[in-house]
């Protein structure tokens, strides 16, 4: 099996799944419980290749303060599910079709338009893609959100939560450098770990609904 036909039968589980967590409340919990070990597991991969010739102090307090964050993300995301907050689902909703959105857009734009390349910590990002993002991201929103939001907010929103997910792409794969590595692991055929495909969400999540909290 190639490696496309891979990561599109993974992208098609992974829709899946997505969808039954929205459905039944276990499922939800189950993922999640699963996300957080997963992404805590390869945040620990990547701190020790990282740090393998330095102080383990480093590793811990990094560590301490991923997993603060994580967790955080996590609890915040059960509990609105929990206690079925509609509100904040439709924002979550938002922040989530913004961030995939912003995935989606700058790989297309940038492996059909090419140009120059954005920064050296990515090969792959180029500036066509860095606009794509933003273009992708407010269709997006505009199709699925123009009922809830007005024209400004979702202009607002789409610049935020867009460039916020692709700070934490590069963060990542700042660190995937820095570790030397291609994928932060293996558990998604075709796709590496969860971190690289949750990268970007992991960091808008917790930042959107904190930044909506005062917003309102």
């Amino acid at each position: 099996m190639t490696e496309l036909n891979s990561r599109f039968i993974t992208s098609l589980v992974l829709l899946l799944l997505a969808y039954l967590s929205t459905l039944h409340l276990f499922i939800l919990f189950l993922i999640l419980i699963f996300c957080l070990y997963e992404i805590l597991f390869e945040f620990n991969f990547i701190l020790k290749k990282i740090y393998k010739n330095c102080n383990h102090i480093k590793i811990y307090i990094s560590f301490i303060f991923i997993l603060f964050f994580i967790t955080f993300t996590i609890v915040e995301i059960f509990s609105i599910f929990a206690l079925n907050k509609v509100n904040d689902k439709l924002l979550l909703f938002l922040i989530i079709s913004i961030c995939i959105s912003t995935d989606i857009g700058g790989f297309t734009f940038g492996k059909i338009l090419k140009g120059k390349k954005l920064t050296r910590i990515s090969p792959n990002k180029t500036y066509s893609g860095l606009i794509g993002s933003y273009i992708l991201s407010y269709i997006t929103s505009v199709y699925l959100f123009k009922n809830y939001f007005t024209f400004y907010e979702i202009i607002l929103f789409t610049i935020i939560f867009s460039t916020i997910s692709q700070i934490g792409d590069l963060f990542i794969s700042f660190l995937k450098r820095k570790a030397n590595i291609k994928d932060t692991g293996k558990v998604l055929p075709g796709h590496g770990g969860i971190l690289d495909r949750l990268d970007g969400i992991i960091f808008t999540i917790p930042i959107g609904l904190i930044f909506f909290y005062f917003y309102a």
